[in-house]
């Protein structure tokens, strides 16, 4: 199913909202400041702010014009989390404007998950394992009489620029949310909703006239198994060794590490111990590797190199990440340092080999984005040089096989992308949701609403940015029926059906 371009939505209808009343009021004096010093700090800062054709400026006038004497703080939040969204900024876009509330009290019963392009309605037994509603006619069709993709398309303005299928599963998961989807589409919500389902073929339909429940009656929205199982789990958790051993497996020769999070050295260093000591012990035993970064939402780069020390060739050297800085030029130190904490480093850092390396590549790379030398810096590379990363260790020459799916993100996607198209590697799964941007908060003085922009354009191999784009796989398996009802992780279980028929 395909997702219209977004940026057609009238945005200033989003500004009447009709939600239980927050106390917070801002005058047209205040919110006129405070678009003054977000146009100033986006002006200043923002490393993607106009690359995509999209005037801020514009809809900032149009809003400030518009607006009478005063509004709401959460239909000012609104407005500028959705403004925000079109600049392409994920990191932006994904973090949202926060230090507002919609207060949603009424929801929609049921769960909905994405599945084949369609969204199929699920129950929970009282066992609380999921199980299709109606197997006659499981997939929703309507709304309201509002066919689907119309609404899906109206109700995520704040990832309009996500690759379509992150705005995809993300505008499903949030169908139970009925009471801020009819805020988006400016609609009166009614005490019962109308859903339309369908069967398989979308040929025969069934109505169910359901009623809005409050929140203390919704079930929980739908996320996959492997996703939910490490949900409460906190960065300094995967120090714990009953945590640890749990991502590891060697099943059949084939080997396997799941990574929840991109987490740093300094938090989880027995995770890197165990990394180290998982990676030798199959060296001998194994004919391929999985490691399995689905529904990673990132952290640092840390994993990305303690991998590279045994899945680059000690002989190699690859450029996986080209970036440049906003901010003052020459670049002060602590900007460098920042960019040296996540393994960039400027042509005039590198060796003799590393240039040699990096003034090849620039001859053929071509950035969709041309940027401005009086506003970013030199470039900065990522680069993995096995001949620096396998000092200590051991190539493992055997097949490597990231899996990898839509919810993919920050420093995890910047994993993926970095080792796409290294000799003896493919990435598994669906294309994933890329941001890697350096972001930096920004707090607006009267609303004090608050939230992240980007600082760093950050290129992957092919020219693309990671932001609005990610990284596609080399080998797409998409999640069935079985995987969406959690009797089995079939993308896995295909993956290593593949690496068995090799």
């Amino acid at each position: 199913m395909k997702l219209k371009n977004l940026t057609t939505i009238p945005l200033f209808c989003l500004v009447i909202v009709h939600v239980q009343a927050q106390d917070n009021w801002l005058t047209k004096k205040q919110v006129t400041e405070d678009v003054e010093f977000l146009t100033k700090t986006l002006n200043e800062k923002s490393s993607y702010a106009y690359l995509n054709g999209f005037d801020f400026n514009k809809d900032f006038e149009t809003y400030l014009t518009s607006l009478k004497d005063s509004t709401r703080l959460e239909n000012f939040g609104l407005f500028i989390t959705n403004t925000l969204a079109k600049i392409g900024d994920r990191h932006s876009a994904l973090n949202g404007i926060r230090g507002y509330s919609l207060n949603e009290s009424l929801f929609l019963p049921f769960v909905y998950a994405p599945v084949n392009d369609k969204v199929v309605v699920l129950s929970y037994d009282e066992d609380k394992t999921l199980k299709i509603l109606d197997p006659n006619f499981p997939y929703l069709k309507k709304i309201d009489g509002l066919e689907l993709d119309e609404f899906l398309q109206q109700t995520r303005p704040g990832d309009i620029e996500a690759p379509k299928e992150t705005y995809y599963t993300l505008a499903v998961r949030d169908i139970r949310d009925i009471q801020k989807n009819y805020i988006l589409l400016n609609k009166p919500l009614p005490k019962e909703v109308k859903l339309t389902l369908s069967n398989d073929l979308f040929q025969n339909d069934t109505t169910l006239i359901v009623p809005v429940i409050d929140k203390s009656e919704r079930q929980r929205p739908w996320d996959e198994k492997f996703e939910i199982d490490y949900l409460f789990i906190e960065d300094e958790d995967f120090n714990q060794p009953e945590i640890i051993d749990g991502l590891f497996s060697l099943d059949d020769n084939i080997a396997y590490i799941k990574l929840p999070e991109m987490v740093s050295k300094d938090e989880a260093p027995l995770l890197f111990e165990k990394v180290n000591s998982f990676m030798k012990s199959i060296q001998n035993n194994s004919e391929a590797l999985i490691i399995d970064v689905r529904a990673n939402s990132g952290g640092t780069r840390d994993l990305l190199y303690e991998f590279a020390k045994y899945l680059i060739h000690p002989d190699s050297i690859h450029i996986v990440n080209i970036v440049k800085q906003r901010g003052p030029l020459p670049l002060p130190k602590d900007y460098q340092e920042s960019l040296h904490s996540r393994f960039l480093h400027s042509f005039s850092e590198l060796d003799d080999r590393e240039q040699k390396k990096v003034t090849g590549f620039l001859k053929n790379f071509k950035p969709i984005y041309e940027l401005d030398e009086t506003k970013y810096s030199e470039y900065y590379f990522g680069i993995l040089n096995g001949e620096k990363l396998s000092a200590t260790q051991f190539y493992y020459n055997r097949p490597v096989y990231i899996l990898a799916n839509e919810k993919t993100f920050s420093a995890a996607s910047v994993f993926v992308s970095a080792f796409k198209g290294i000799p003896n590697m493919k990435i598994v799964g669906i294309t994933t949701d890329g941001s890697s941007g350096n972001s930096d908060w920004v707090d607006l003085p009267n609303s004090k609403l608050f939230g992240k922009i980007s600082t760093m354009v950050s290129f992957q191999k092919n020219g693309k940015v990671l932001d609005g784009y990610g990284t596609t796989p080399d080998i797409k398996i998409e999640r069935d029926m079985s995987q969406v009802l959690w009797r089995s992780d079939t993308q896995l279980e295909e993956l290593k059906v593949l690496i068995k028929e090799k």
